[in-house]
């Protein structure tokens, strides 16, 4: 792929959506390219994460549970960020992630963004700011199920 079209598609992605040009040149430029054939791994549930990885092409299933007894939880496709968290702090992966077909990925990694996050600090302020609502909210979403089981 080319630098452009990897702008194209870190542009779609929802927690890149305020970026610049520039900035997404600089995680476009950085970002590690990743093929995968159908019924891989991209990672397994409970080890460590240091990236997240963008969908480009192709379709991914979370899966929780032991091996023998996995459970889909979720199939993703382009433009899904898979360990939105890892880019941010040091984290274990919630479940493990299988190709479903062909796929073609972007992984970009914790240090390349924090130098974004260090070079734009303006983005970083929006960021928290976002990161803050969305926990707020889940946090307001939990709670409102707590009647539901403490009745």
């Amino acid at each position: 792929m080319s630098l452009e079209s990897d702008i194209a598609v870190l542009r779609n992605v929802p927690l890149f959506e305020d970026l610049h040009a520039d900035q997404l040149r600089l995680l476009a430029f950085g970002g590690e390219h990743r093929r995968l054939h159908r019924d891989e791994f991209v990672f397994r549930e409970d080890a460590r994460s240091d990236a997240g990885l963008v969908i480009v092409s192709g379709e991914i299933a979370l899966l929780r549970g032991r091996p023998e007894r996995q459970v889909i939880v979720g199939t993703y496709g382009p433009g899904t960020l898979l360990g939105e968290l890892a880019l941010i702090t040091e984290t274990r992966r919630p479940a493990s992630a299988r190709t479903l077909t062909d796929c073609e990925l972007i992984r970009i990694t914790r240090p390349l963004f924090r130098r974004m996050l260090e070079e734009y600090p303006d983005y970083a302020a929006g960021l928290h700011a976002k990161l803050k609502a969305r926990l707020t909210e889940m946090t307001g979403n939990i709670l409102a199920l707590e009647t539901r089981f403490t009745r």
